[in-house]
């Protein structure tokens, strides 16, 4: 469905159908071909216009699988109950942990083993807020301050 059709509920006119093919012969060729033209150059910028935004969408698509028992980072920018440093102008960080995937519940969705303190805190989230962990396991953010 066009989006014109989505929006008004009814198809939109283009000027090839604003008359009958009797009246081309009065009307003359010349504008059922610059209307050709015109319908054939927007089709052609409207491709254009969707290969750009695929690009755009494709850069930040990434495909991520975590295997169990792997450590994991977790974004907390998204999460306001923990977020909250209780001191403005600090700096908080972005990712905590890290933390044990236990399960994958879905192709995107994971099951963390978080501490008693984060009790409050759901513990399957979505692959876009985590990351891998990467690094020494002994510099490990302590979040129980936060």
């Amino acid at each position: 469905m066009a989006p014109y059709e989505a929006l008004y509920r009814r198809q939109c006119r283009s000027p090839i159908s604003w008359f009958e093919y009797r009246d081309v012969r009065s009307l003359g060729t010349d504008l059922v071909r610059d209307a050709l033209e015109k319908v054939k150059l927007i089709q052609k910028r409207l491709c254009t216009t969707q290969s750009r935004q695929k690009s755009y969408a494709d850069r930040k698509d990434r495909d991520v699988a975590y295997i169990v028992d792997e450590k994991v980072l977790f974004k907390l920018l998204l999460m306001k109950g923990v977020m909250r440093s209780g001191r403005t102008g600090t700096l908080i960080p972005q990712y905590i942990g890290p933390f044990e995937v236990l399960e994958r519940v879905e192709e995107v969705a994971y099951r963390l083993s978080l501490p008693p303190s984060l009790l409050g805190v759901h513990q399957v989230f979505h692959v876009s807020m985590l990351r891998k962990c990467y690094g020494d396991p002994l510099h490990v953010l302590d979040f129980s301050t936060m």
